[in-house]
């Protein structure tokens, strides 16, 4: 019997495939190119197009085994993880799914069937829900399946609103929607709750683990429900609900996968308690961060990255709760890639740069906790009551990471307690921020929506003749172009390439004898290649035959730019490493711009390396050779599939030699040597652990090489040498201005010295204290610090406080001997003047540096110091 979770994948996977469905592998937990998601939390998002009908598949039944995140965004169960049975920020959905293929009936029937049949769940086990007036589902669960009526529950609204119910799906405010139907399980009686629809639904004895939507309407802006022309299906069962019944327990944390998980831990931390939920923390967010980093995503202050952050930091802090010496996250992942068997092949390949990635930033939070400490401690200390204000506990959280548990532990030892009122009202804002943040708003009945296909000849030719199948002005379908109107034109048949996978879309000619449309652009709606431009001479009408003409210089161009982005893949992976994955990428005519995968900066000599590697591939002039094969040969042969991308069953493959071969649907050149130079311009860090490298190729190359070889050329000028040898010229003259520079700040501290033998003079007492405050003319800021540390061995016991006026700017310090910290801290002293010409600033307790926006209010400032320190020495 199937117990395992690895063998419940592969049966869930084998009944649909035996049942004509496509195997689909998981998609990226990033998806692919849809604004609306932080991350993929559904097994359908990588079909929305193929249910919107903007996407043929090649097929119209499919099934998956995909990875989700909730832990961001609209959907966030990161604070419930690891206190509850089965809230988890990663996840795996099964999922079956019909494109206009099969309905309800034959959906329901698979559930049932794959359930009892194959699965033997006792059919007492079970009850469905279905949605309140969805009689067609009803009759097929009582008549066809022989479902008991009293075990179909009808679910209706409960929101209020018109289909507001959790039995009605939908995709956003507009779009496909329909009906549902669940199927729950009773976990027995020993366990509190009751059926869906009573008032003990809430409790953990009746536990939903299938649920099949029925896309069958299609809600517009106003509200009406319009029937889809193809209604489909989309169903969903979390892997480690079904696992969980199986595997005979009640909770999701019991299954194989997480106790294998939770065991490491323990070993590694040196826990003996397993029940302890902080073990059930890591071991959920060890999956979440090791898939996310794999899919691209690396630790960061905003997005994504921010939310990877915060998974990792919660599962640090957990693992220190148990007493964690040591750092300890990174140590799991072997662990993690046994569990999850052929579905965690993706963590095999990343699995250097997850290790690097997650020991980093374990490293970083500890010495984020040690910085927090300080600043909760000068923050304790500046208390005047018993009760740390919930904004300040907040901001340690949000801007420092530092968790509310561990403030409450260090006010504790104080005898301060924390406004735990005042953090959870700031924690709510931030929600609210985020799930604003998060709840993308999308009306997918919007848009250009074009029927039908357009043909792509554009490998072989850029020139060819094809009918004008629609023309679209404004969004709007017309028959007839008028000149000097702007429009999209579609043909059923071009040469022109439509932007996809980081290469733009061609420009060029539309024309048909003197009617002349000018193409800007080209870009691919559905199926179909729109023409994006305007008609400059003439009309064209929907029907005539128009002749293309692509911009063969743009397209020749771009093709160098696009080709050697694939050596450039190819040579990074060879010098980096294996864990160098692409990120991204931008070909058009002028450059390219690839983004990698990578934890550190890349040296100048790696990047000659690869510079000189690539070089190496295009003289050796490999002829480009394309061919279309299936996916899974194409991965056999060693075929890098780019990021982000969506593949066919058939995909088409690019090879250089045996140096580069990737998955590309892209245009190329014939061979290597076309591209001619190629020469990067720049490389840097854009996101943690994505670099960006910016290059040229071709004439471009060479014209960079030539105004680099003119800028050394001016400069030798300059320096009065040649380019042979101005290195070292402009090294002997660094020297010099070096050694200037450390004679003239020899000679600016006597200065300062002899200055401070005269302003010592001018110190005043003030309640039995010496107090300097003095405005200074003509010094330099730099000087302050070693004029300030003059004055105190001058004056012995002494506060002071100096300020400089400067081209728009104001300079402050103040000292204070250490016999005087005990009265008066420099940091709280310098503040106060600070605030007076807008500024801030701070530092130690005896000196304490500002800076200043409002010369013209330094002397009023220096002014208040007098009063102010009275009031502290009184």
């Amino acid at each position: 019997m199937f117990q395992t979770t690895t063998e419940l994948r592969s049966a869930f996977l084998a009944y649909f495939g035996n049942n004509g469905h496509q195997v689909v592998d998981s998609s990226s937990l990033v998806p692919h190119n849809d604004p609306t998601l932080l991350f993929t939390n559904a097994g359908m998002n990588q079909f929305k197009e193929a249910f919107l009908g903007l996407e043929n598949r090649g097929y119209s039944r499919a099934t998956t085994s995909q990875r989700c995140v909730r832990a961001g965004g609209k959907h966030n169960d990161l604070d419930n993880v690891g206190y509850t049975a089965r809230h988890h920020t990663f996840f795996e959905m099964l999922g079956n799914f019909s494109f206009g293929d099969y309905f309800k009936e034959e959906a329901i029937s698979y559930a049932w069937n794959f359930l009892t049949q194959t699965l033997k769940l006792p059919t007492e086990k079970l009850c469905v829900t279905i949605y309140d007036t969805d009689d067609e589902a009803f009759e097929i669960w009582n008549k066809k399946i022989g479902v008991a009526a009293e075990n179909i529950i009808r679910i209706g609204d409960n929101k209020g609103a018109p289909y507001a119910s959790d039995n009605f799906w939908q995709m956003g405010d507009t779009g496909p929607c329909g009906p549902c139907s669940e199927i729950f399980y009773d976990h027995g009686e020993h366990i509190w709750g009751g059926r869906p629809g009573t008032p003990e639904e809430d409790g953990d004895r009746f536990i939903e683990i299938w649920n099949i939507v029925f896309m069958q309407y299609n809600r517009q802006a106003d509200g009406e429900m319009k029937p889809l022309p193809k209604p489909s299906v989309d169903t969903g069962m979390g892997i480690e609900r079904i696992a969980a019944i199986m595997q005979g327990v009640h909770s999701n944390y019991e299954i194989d996968i997480f106790q294998a998980l939770i065991k490491k831990a323990a070993e590694i931390i040196g826990v003996e308690d397993l029940e302890n939920k902080s073990l059930r923390v890591i071991a959920d967010h060890i999956r979440s961060c090791s898939f996310l980093i794999a899919d691209g995503v690396m630790p960061s202050n905003e997005g994504r990255g921010y939310v990877l952050r915060r998974i990792i930091r919660r599962a640090v802090r957990h693992g220190n709760k148990l007493g964690a010496t040591d750092t300890f996250f990174f140590k799991l992942l072997p662990t993690l890639i046994e569990v999850m068997g052929d579905a965690g092949k993706s963590l095999v390949e990343a699995k250097a740069i997850i290790e690097k990635s997650l020991k980093a930033e374990e490293e970083q939070f500890a010495r984020t906790l040690e910085r927090g400490l300080g600043i909760l401690d000068a923050a304790l200390n500046e208390l005047d009551t018993n009760v740390l204000d919930g904004e300040t506990a907040f901001k340690l959280y949000d801007t420092y990471g530092f968790p509310v548990d561990l403030t409450a532990d260090v006010c504790r030892e104080r005898d301060i307690t924390v406004d735990e009122a005042g953090f959870e009202a700031a924690m709510a804002e931030q929600r609210s921020r985020a799930q604003a943040a998060g709840n993308f708003g999308t009306d997918y009945n919007t848009g250009l929506k074009i029927e039908g296909e357009t043909e792509f000849c554009g490998y072989t030719e850029l020139n060819g003749e094809g009918s004008v199948s629609a023309i679209y002005v404004g969004g709007e379908s017309v028959e007839t172009l008028a000149a000097g109107q702007e429009a999209v034109i579609v043909l059923d048949n071009t040469p022109f390439y439509a932007e996809s996978g980081g290469q733009v879309g061609d420009k060029g000619l539309l024309s048909i004898g003197e009617n002349v449309f000018e193409v800007a652009d080209t870009q691919i709606f559905g199926q179909a290649f729109g023409h994006e431009g305007k008609l400059t001479a003439g009309t064209l009408t929907v029907g005539q035959k128009v002749t293309a003409e692509v911009d063969k210089k743009l397209r020749h161009r771009t093709q160098l730019n696009h080709s050697v982005t694939h050596l450039l893949h190819a040579a990074l992976r060879n010098v980096l490493g294996t864990h160098v994955n692409q990120k991204g990428s931008l070909v058009n005519p002028e450059r390219l711009r690839f983004d990698f995968a990578h934890f550190e900066a890349v040296t100048a000599a790696e990047l000659k390396q690869v510079e000189d590697m690539v070089n190496t591939q295009i003289r050796r002039n490999h002829q480009l050779k394309t061919a279309v094969m299936g996916i899974d040969e194409a991965k056999e042969q060693g075929a890098m599939a780019l990021f982000g991308e969506k593949y066919d069953s058939e995909v088409r493959v690019v090879t250089m030699g045996d140096f580069s071969i990737e998955l590309c649907g892209g245009t190329h050149v014939g061979r290597t040597g076309d591209i001619g130079l190629f020469k990067i311009t720049s490389e840097g860090g854009i996101a943690a652990g994505i670099r960006r490298i910016e290059a040229v190729t071709g004439v471009a190359a060479m014209e960079y090489v030539a105004d680099q070889q003119a800028q050394l050329d001016k400069a030798a000028s300059l320096l009065k040498s040649d380019s042979a040898s101005v290195v070292a010229k402009l090294k002997a003259q660094l020297d010099k201005v070096k050694q200037l520079e450390k004679e003239m700040s020899q000679l600016k501290d006597k200065l300062a010295a002899a200055a401070s033998a005269d302003i010592a003079g001018e110190a005043i007492e003030l309640n039995g204290v010496k107090v300097l405050v003095k405005k200074l003319e003509g010094v330099d800021p730099k000087s302050l610090r070693g004029l300030q540390d003059e004055l105190k061995q001058k004056l012995n016991s002494a506060i002071i406080v100096l300020g400089i006026a400067n081209e728009g700017k104001v300079n402050l310090i103040a000292g204070v001997s250490k016999d005087l910290v005990g009265k008066v801290k420099a940091g709280e002293l310098v503040a106060m003047v600070a605030q007076q010409v807008g500024g801030k600033g701070g530092g130690r307790p005896d000196m304490a540096q500002a800076g200043g926006t409002q010369p013209e209010k330094l002397d009023d400032a220096l002014a208040l110091v007098q009063p102010w320190l009275t009031e502290r020495l009184g």
